[in-house]
């Protein structure tokens, strides 16, 4: 316990500091800004102007690390977030992730673009795979991959965008990446979805509110297999207005054994989200469903969830969020276990930026509750079960990204 207690302190302390060290730093304002503050195109603060070719870059680099101290108050022996794709380990510091990238757009005056971002980290481990299928062959090799992909902006009409490999989900509205979302640690939903896609997708822009779609990929898991044939996809996006956004995403595909079409799985995903100038909300619902082609009778299985994120920047380097969620998994399709959870997330943000990069300091407190006949959080050193589970997160993300 005092171990425990100790580490919780350090991070602590690491997290306060990190403010102080970076602001004693040499900074050179940019014209026309404050010191301390970037100017709106991200490029570093410098007294010489910018070239033509440094306006005008396609290729971009950069990456970040995650570092993390989960303080789970069940203190449970194994050191584990039961039923967790993303931040499992709990009660140690821990890198929750690391990446590098290379990145080139994709543009009217150079149509061809590329993406290619490795990864490692404590959320590597575990994020597309799916409860009770078989891995792809080197899937441990392939989980340290979060982009891998080419595109090609065809000149057909407003621009048709077309793109393969390994490329960003079109499910879900949180990353699998913990610095592009408004809480630390991802929503039921968000893990029990795929954050990545594997196969091609095409996209169009109709005008200014209206986009769509189509995707084939390997699979609802890219990184399971539980056959050879491909799944299917489509998006619809619709923007009234520059607060509103409205996505309507759908799949279906065979996910078992089985690939008959009675068997196929039918998923939906609907994200609402507006925007004004310092608050954010957006709701995320989601629900699914098959024909179990291994349980008696073929029963149909159905899972479902959704969450609601609500982020006030508050002003400055500040901000604030609330996500209350849940999801429904009766059957253990999903999960692995027989189950709904319940939760909530607060989470306290301070960003540092300095010149390319960015430092983002968390503080974050949750409660989930699991309860059903595979329900459950581990606790104690003997990990028993119990239906709930708080926990205190501090977080410390740094990013490097070139303009």
């Amino acid at each position: 316990m005092n171990r425990l207690v100790w580490q919780a302190c350090t991070i602590l302390l690491w997290i306060c500091l990190a403010p102080v060290a970076l602001s004693a730093a040499p900074e050179e304002a940019p014209s026309g800004a404050s010191s301390g503050e970037l100017p709106s195109s991200g490029a570093p603060a410098t007294a010489q102007p910018e070239t033509a070719s440094q306006e005008k870059s396609l290729w971009h680099y950069g990456g970040f690390i995650d570092l993390a101290y989960e303080l789970d108050f069940n203190f449970p022996g194994n050191h584990t977030w039961r039923n967790r794709a993303t931040t499992p380990r709990v009660n140690d510091p821990v890198v929750n992730m690391g990446t590098a990238y290379i990145k080139k757009d994709a543009t009217l005056e150079s149509r061809w673009g590329t993406e290619l971002l490795v990864q490692a980290g404590q959320d590597s481990k575990q994020f597309g795979f799916e409860a009770n299928l078989p891995q792809v062959q080197n899937a441990d090799v392939w989980r340290h991959f979060g982009r891998a992909n080419v595109s090609y902006l065809a000149p057909v009409g407003n621009g048709l965008t077309l793109q393969a490999g390994l490329f960003n989900s079109f499910i879900g509205y949180e990353s699998l990446y913990a610095k592009d979302n408004s809480n630390y640690t991802r929503a039921w939903i968000a893990d029990y979805s795929p954050y990545l896609m594997f196969g091609a997708n095409a996209v169009y822009s109709f005008n200014d509110r209206w986009s769509g779609a189509f995707f084939i990929i390997n699979g609802y898991a890219h990184l399971s297999k539980a056959n050879s044939l491909p799944s299917y996809g489509g998006q619809v996006a619709y923007t009234p207005s520059s607060s509103w956004t409205i996505k309507q995403t759908l799949y279906y595909g065979p996910d078992q054994a089985n690939t008959a079409m009675e068997f196929w799985r039918l998923f939906s995903d609907t994200i609402i989200e507006w925007k004004s100038a310092h608050v954010t909300v957006a709701l995320d619902y989601q629900v699914g469903t098959q024909k179990n082609a291994s349980s008696p009778g073929n029963r149909r299985e159905v899972y479902t969830g959704g969450d609601l994120t609500i982020r006030w920047q508050i002003g400055g380097p500040w901000s604030v969020a609330l996500r209350p969620e849940f999801y429904y998994d009766p059957s253990g399709l999903i999960t692995g276990d027989e189950q709904l959870v319940k939760a909530i997330t607060t989470t306290l943000q301070y960003n540092i930026p300095y010149r390319w990069t960015n430092t983002i300091c968390r503080l974050e407190y949750r409660y989930d509750d699991s309860t059903g006949s595979g329900g459950g959080f581990f606790k104690g050193s003997n990990n028993v079960l119990t239906p709930g589970q708080q926990m205190l997160i501090f977080a410390l993300i740094g990013t490097f990204d070139s303009p």
